[in-house]
């Protein structure tokens, strides 16, 4: 009898232990994710190993590895326009970033779409998570309005913030107004501070902080001021890649492109854009010398985000964080030009770099332009060099094991990602502000290969920066330059811009520039002349 007792007993238990691991099972698949967008800033769409790259990026091609990689995937074409559109799911002439933010101690009096900071009729991805009890963090770089606390990150729904408020600044030591800020405190840095160090270190200490408190869920933005200029690499960091591009440009992007048709990325069927810089033999050894040592500085900076994002995630590993946790890592846009044909510096500035100040190390045209690999153009512009980039989602208790390790290659951009946060949270956007432009990939990320292949958009895109203007309908991008034709690709056939079908398809072409124009006079782009803010700035004087 004892023993039929004790055997139903330990039947119960049994039953009862796979009652609850089912019930924890399905809360673990039912709960909110965690949510953390990485941001870097001014990176190529070649530049990490996983897209093409000889950069060491192990830790970012294992999130990829296990994961979804975007292919096409569309940013605003310059710093500040990308940060509005990501985090308030809108275009950034609606809420008041069409062309860039005020500088420091600078007051810019412009139309609503370009009034250079966040203005009040839109919300930030963290308001909205906050409705769903997330705990809300950003570490780095906002760039979304320096002169009013009121368009500061703990203005717009993040608990913590530590970070820089204006755009650029120095990795080794911040200073005038390009400082960090703790909250809305002004803070110095002690010695050996390095930006895209301690913005790693602070979030995991935020995310330790708030996961000890409860078991909300968190959103993080990590928006790193890494690679952009000055290229602050450590020195540990640049000697690893010095003597690697001594071969020059052309010798990197035909590795690229190699790698790239490898690993699947591209068809062998792709055309390469050609580069626009000049023959790599043409130069004088020193300067072939300089514009490696410039390029071993960017690699370094890169490598170092690589090894920060380990960090991050061995840190997530360590707090069991980690299943539930999805991770989009991006780039604002496409590799930045800004330093000039061939860019600026050599070893002795990499080497001793000038503090509190922007000045410094500068990538320049030719080598953005291997960065962008096997694309047109670069930051600023609206063609595939400027404004496509790499998107990885990385979540295991989401994305199914059979999809890990392959591309999603429907066209998407910046709002899908407030769109797709607001999903996964189970929250709503307010009723009072506009509506969200952006389609969830929600799908895309949680379900099988038939859903993964499903349009993510089924009405077009748009966007415009500096006068420069694309549409997205389907496989057909209208792409311009500002006071340049426009031009018509078929994407799906031409991936990167070569055979402009602008007079075949006259017609299409055609009603392709009349919904953009539509579009633009709705949203409150000025066109066809364009705005300006430094222009306009110098008028104010």
């Amino acid at each position: 009898m004892k023993r039929v007792v004790m055997g139903a007993c330990l039947s119960l238990f049994a039953c009862l232990f796979v009652l609850i691991a089912v019930s924890q099972s399905s809360a673990a698949e039912t709960s909110p994710p965690n949510i953390v967008v990485v941001l870097v800033d001014d990176m190529g769409f070649s530049d990490l190993g996983c897209y093409g790259s000889e950069i060491e990026t192990p830790h970012i091609d294992s999130l990829a590895e296990n994961g979804l990689r975007f292919t096409q995937f569309y940013n605003s074409g310059r710093c500040c326009p990308t940060r509005a559109s990501l985090m308030t799911g809108l275009h950034p002439h609606q809420v008041g970033i069409g062309h860039m933010t005020a500088p420091p101690g600078k007051t810019l009096i412009a139309p609503p779409a370009y009034q250079g900071h966040l203005n009040e009729t839109c919300v930030t991805i963290p308001q909205v998570l906050k409705s769903k009890d997330y705990h809300t963090f950003m570490t780095g770089k906002w760039h979304l309005g320096h002169a009013s606390q009121d368009d500061w990150p703990m203005q717009r729904g993040f608990d913590r913030f530590y970070g820089g408020i204006s755009g650029a600044f120095n990795y080794f030591k911040p200073g005038g107004d390009r400082g960090m800020t703790d909250g809305n405190k002004a803070v110095a840095t002690e010695d050996g501070f390095y930006a895209t160090d301690a913005f790693t270190d602070i979030a995991c200490e935020y995310i330790s902080d708030a996961t000890q408190a409860d078991d909300k869920p968190f959103f993080l933005y990590l928006a790193y001021n890494a690679p952009h200029w000055p290229l602050n690499a450590k020195v540990k960091d640049f000697e690893k890649y010095r003597g690697r591009y001594t071969a020059g440009w052309e010798a990197v992007m035909k590795a690229r492109q190699a790698k790239q048709r490898e690993i699947g990325l591209f068809g062998e069927s792709l055309q390469p854009a050609p580069h626009v810089g000049p023959a790599w033999e043409s130069l004088k050894p020193k300067k072939r010398d300089d514009l490696d040592a410039i390029m071993a500085a960017y690699a370094g900076c890169v490598d170092n985000i690589d090894q920060n994002i380990g960090r991050l995630v061995a840190h997530l590993k360590s707090i069991d964080q980690y299943e539930n946790t999805l991770i989009l890592f991006l780039s604002d846009n496409g590799a930045c030009q800004e330093g000039g044909r061939l860019g600026f510096g050599d070893e002795n500035m990499v080497r001793n770099p000038p503090f509190e100040t922007t000045n410094g190390v500068r990538q320049g045209l030719a080598w953005a332009n291997a960065s962008n690999t096997p694309f047109r153009l670069y930051k600023h512009f609206l063609h595939e060099g400027g404004a496509n980039t790499p998107l990885i989602a990385h979540w295991p208790g989401g994305i199914p094991a059979a999809r890990r390790n392959s591309f999603v290659r429907q066209p998407a951009y910046l709002p899908d990602i407030m769109a797709t946060c607001v999903e996964l949270a189970g929250a709503e956007i307010p009723g009072d502000v506009p509506p969200c432009v952006g389609s969830s990939f929600a799908n895309v990320l949680k379900g099988d290969s038939e859903a993964a292949r499903r349009p993510i958009h089924d009405s077009p895109m748009f966007f415009e920066h500096e006068g420069n203007a694309a549409m997205r309908d389907g496989d057909w991008k209208l792409v311009r330059e500002y006071r340049k034709p426009w031009e018509l690709y078929n994407i799906a056939e031409d991936r990167t811009e070569l055979n402009d079908l602008s007079a075949a398809e006259s017609d299409r072409r055609d009603r392709m520039v009349a919904a953009w124009e539509a579009w633009a006079t709705k949203t409150g782009v000025l066109f066809p002349e364009r705005f300006n803010m430094y222009q306009k700035l110098k008028e104010q004087k």
